[in-house]
């Protein structure tokens, strides 16, 4: 099983696009920078809100990146456009990710 961070967040419609273009440098922080980082998606939600839904390969990375914060530039930028968190969940898999077969 994989753990997904779900973080639900509120940038203001004026930011969306420079949140949409921090995103790629956020993810190759992410990607040399984070152990057990597996992939990440984006969801603009309706009222200024977004979902971040991020995999991981354990629970101990998705904590040590959290204890981590936004110390790369990339990261830090991307963090800096929200102005609200709302919510941080973590939870894990139920199925194979894309691609792989079933056990």
């Amino acid at each position: 099983m994989t753990t997904v961070e779900i973080t639900r967040f509120r940038a203001p419609a004026e930011r969306a696009d420079a949140l949409l273009a921090a995103r790629p440098a956020m993810l190759r922080d992410f990607q040399t920078d984070r152990a057990g980082f597996l992939n990440a998606r984006l969801i603009r939600l309706t009222n200024g809100e977004w979902l971040d839904i991020v995999f991981w390969g354990s629970s101990e990375d998705f904590a040590e990146s959290r204890r981590r914060g936004g110390d790369r530039p990339g990261i830090q930028t991307f963090f800096s456009l929200i102005d609200e968190v709302i919510s941080v969940e973590e939870g894990t898999t139920t199925e194979p990710a894309e691609g792989s077969a079933r056990p």
